[in-house]
């Protein structure tokens, strides 16, 4: 199948185009017909699949047949909810690559910024709104958005969402917006309470999934059992086994991935860390350091294990182990 097949726009044709997408992912050639027929989803794929365009493009396609009304202040037509800042701030290059040649406009609202340029943002009207619950919240509090003209909307990585207590604050906003909306929940996972909240915020769903919640059978494991005294240097001896490539390392605690990247760097490697207590202008710095190969080490909680696309990594390690089997997926999925 190909991307031509969907019906998509020419102006959106043209973007993907020029992306050099070989053809449409499985999640992507099952979800994009059936949103675009206006059917709620429930969609769960592995990480890496394409599950941004498999929402984003039918989503652009539908404010482009809708025509271009008069946007209001402080109003939006698509509404995409995602748990961090770095998934809002990719979530949002994305629908800026796909919308490129639309004349549709895009904002991107999070929190740890100054707020004034999200209002100005929101003043001009916007079609898509990709926001984190607190900022919006925030905002909504303030007057400033308005979600009673949304036509879509997206919660992405719902289980995350859940995982960090946002459901409350998910309820509030999903009362702000009409009961004749189209909604697409996203979930790597599937847990009893995502399958409950989807019967809360979906109406008559199409199940979409891809594959179970397991390991991709590319990714290749070992074990290292050792007393915590000598995982540090157990690291760097692991450090110079791996080549060239860029390697993540992830440790339990914000205090502890700032250690680490700090004594990597002191021992001479290239290592910078992405941890909460970072501003955000910081995270966004050492994010892009690791993408553009400045830094061939980035050391992190697991506030980078979903979402967060970043090519060609070599090797994840585990400093500490994660909590759970499905936190252990999403940090290897990388």
């Amino acid at each position: 199948m190909q991307f031509q097949e969907f019906g998509l726009s020419p102006e959106i044709l043209r973007a993907v185009q020029s992306m050099n997408y070989p053809a449409p992912t499985p999640i992507q050639e099952q979800a994009i017909p059936h949103v675009l027929e206006g059917r709620d989803i429930l969609g769960s794929a592995q990480t890496g699949t394409g599950k941004t365009a498999a929402f984003a493009l039918p989503i652009l396609q539908r404010l482009l047949a809708a025509g271009r009304p008069k946007r209001g202040k402080r109003t939006v037509r698509s509404l995409v909810l995602t748990p961090t800042r770095e998934l809002a701030v990719q979530v949002g290059e994305s629908f800026g690559a796909y919308a490129v040649h639309t004349g549709l406009r895009h904002a991107t609202i999070y929190g740890g910024v100054s707020q004034r340029p999200q209002e100005q943002a929101l003043l001009k009207g916007v079609d898509i709104l990709v926001a984190t619950p607190g900022r919006l919240l925030d905002l909504m509090n303030q007057k400033l958005i308005d979600l009673s003209s949304v036509e879509v909307f997206v919660l992405d990585e719902a289980d995350r969402m859940f995982d960090m207590g946002f459901l409350p604050d998910i309820r509030r906003i999903v009362r702000a917006t009409p009961e004749a909306r189209q909604t697409l929940l996203f979930s790597a996972t599937m847990p009893e309470d995502i399958r409950q909240l989807s019967a809360e915020v979906l109406r008559d769903p199409l199940t979409v999934q891809i594959g179970i919640s397991a390991p991709v059978e590319t990714v290749s494991h070992a074990v290292y059992p050792v007393p915590p005294h000598l995982k540090t240097p157990l690291l760097m001896e692991l450090l110079l086994q791996t080549g060239d490539g860029p390697v993540l390392v992830f440790a339990r605690t914000k205090h502890r991935a700032k250690r680490i990247a700090e004594e990597l760097a002191d021992a001479g490697h290239s290592a910078t860390c992405l941890q909460g207590n970072l501003s955000q202008t910081r995270r966004q710095a050492s994010l892009n350091g690791f993408r553009d190969g400045k830094y061939r080490i980035m050391v992190a909680t697991d506030i980078a294990s979903r979402g967060i696309d970043v090519a060609g990594i070599s090797h994840v390690i585990n400093y500490d182990m994660p909590d759970c089997a499905d936190a252990y997926i999403h940090r290897i999925g990388r």
